[in-house]
């Protein structure tokens, strides 16, 4: 038997962010036990503790979307350190963790809420237009009604959309039949002194999930592409608003680097059966 938790991330609501399930001390599993796990727990994301081979992280972590193993996704980072802490898990640092996955080391910030230093993009800049074309069609949405468009991929691919205000996120209907293989992330602002300074949404039926509730990577992306610019340095973004969800992912840009915050629960503990 192997410890489990879940855990809620990115709400001050109880079960109102996203769920992650973290199975603890997953030495042994196959690749294959983790897949079926994680199709099984129906997830955006399953995640599995193991020690790093890294001398310099705390732990190593791999992340299982229902479909495909990620190489970084952001709410299973910060609940899954979450969970590491509460089980006892100490880093040598009193200020940061050092998280070994797919995509390098990642950083985590200790303090009020947990935050992850965002991972360099794997890809950036423009969008061509035939991409362009394709987005606008799974979203249902004319060309005219975007804005801007970038790739801001740190691992799933994302593409980020820029629409011209918070009402118009919410408003999207995507065409699923028309999706394919995109995961795009769509953002858009709030007026000024709203609660939240933009409304957030992240579609990737690629990878089993057509719409995740509160998304850590996508909201690294949007800020390595917009942050400084078109938004401020430090920010609320508001996500799952139309899943019923209340999504809070603190940002903050501090130089090169994009830190992304949120609180995280442990709503389910317990002990699971794996690897037999």
């Amino acid at each position: 038997m192997r410890r489990f938790s879940q855990v809620d991330v990115f709400s001050d609501e109880p079960f109102r962010g996203n769920p992650v399930a973290v199975v603890h001390d997953a030495n042994g599993l196959s690749d294959e036990d983790m897949a079926r796990f994680a199709r099984w727990t129906n997830l955006s994301e399953t995640t599995f503790l193991l020690p790093p081979v890294d001398p310099t992280a705390d732990y190593r972590l791999r992340i299982f979307t229902p479909s495909e193993e990620l190489p970084f996704a952001g709410h299973p980072t910060i609940g899954s350190a979450h969970a590491w802490l509460e089980a006892g898990g100490r880093s040598s640092s009193a200020t940061e963790i050092v998280q070994e996955c797919g995509a390098g080391l990642v950083r985590l910030r200790q303090g009020a809420a947990l935050a992850f230093a965002a991972p360099p993009l794997l890809r950036s800049g423009p969008v061509d237009a035939e991409d362009r074309q394709a987005i606008a069609r799974a979203l249902a949405l004319e060309e005219s009604q975007v804005r801007d468009l970038a790739w801001i991929d740190n691992g799933p691919g994302w593409v980020g959309v820029l629409l011209e205000d918070a009402a118009a996120v919410l408003a999207v209907r995507p065409d699923w039949n028309a999706f394919g293989r995109w995961n795009i992330g769509v953002v858009g602002p709030h007026p000024d002194g709203a609660e939240c300074a933009v409304e957030v949404r992240a579609f990737c039926p690629g990878v089993g999930v057509a719409e995740d509730p509160v998304t850590g990577s996508l909201n690294a992306g949007i800020a390595q592409w917009l942050a400084g610019d078109r938004l401020p340095t430090s920010y609320v973004a508001a996500q799952g608003t139309v899943l019923g969800r209340t999504g809070r992912v603190h940002v903050d840009r501090v130089g090169d680097t994009v830190w992304i915050g949120g609180s995280a629960t442990t709503a389910i503990s317990g002990q699971v059966e794996l690897g037999r």
